[in-house]
């Protein structure tokens, strides 16, 4: 979907990555969960932190900051996991995404969204659906079906399966 796909307001939860706001349609997320222990899968890259038992499924759990090159952060009170439902090759995938806080949720008009800007071609910003403005700053909307490569999401499926056996 890019910006000019987005006809109507949509509802977006927000969330901070070191210091910069983030936003996710809601129709993509499930659950938002405090952070507790991760089972780390050997053989990983260093964004995928891990697993968690989400009663009873097994679920992957993907550092964002990692992911997007940002420094790792110790833990903190407001640390989180927003569980999110991704759609790659037509195939739904469960995941969970490790952020510093979970701000709120809120509607945006199509006006207040901005393409992403081009930052070159070496750069990816395919996963970047628009800038929305809200209050006087920026937020990064993010199309969370394009924030991971299909060698990642397969990755990911090995994850589970190897756990789950």
């Amino acid at each position: 979907m890019t910006v000019s796909k987005i006809t109507e307001v949509r509802q977006y939860l927000t969330f901070k990555l070191e210091g910069e706001i983030f936003a996710l349609d809601v129709v993509k997320v499930r659950e938002i969960l405090d952070y507790s222990n991760i089972t780390k899968v050997p053989q990983t890259p260093e964004f995928m932190k891990g697993v968690i038992n989400l009663r009873g499924s097994v679920v992957p759990v993907v550092d964002m900051r990692l992911k997007f090159n940002m420094p790792p952060q110790e833990r903190t009170v407001d640390t989180c996991v927003i569980v999110v439902e991704i759609t790659i090759d037509n195939e739904a995938t469960v995941l969970g995404a490790l952020v510093d806080s979970v701000q709120e949720v809120f509607e945006l008009e199509p006006t207040h969204i901005e393409a992403a800007p081009r930052i070159g071609t070496k750069l990816r910003t395919d996963f970047i659906l628009g800038m929305g403005k809200r209050e006087e700053q920026f937020v990064i909307i993010l199309d969370i079906d394009k924030v991971f490569s299909s060698e990642e999401l397969e990755m990911v499926q090995e994850m589970k399966s190897t756990v789950a056996a």
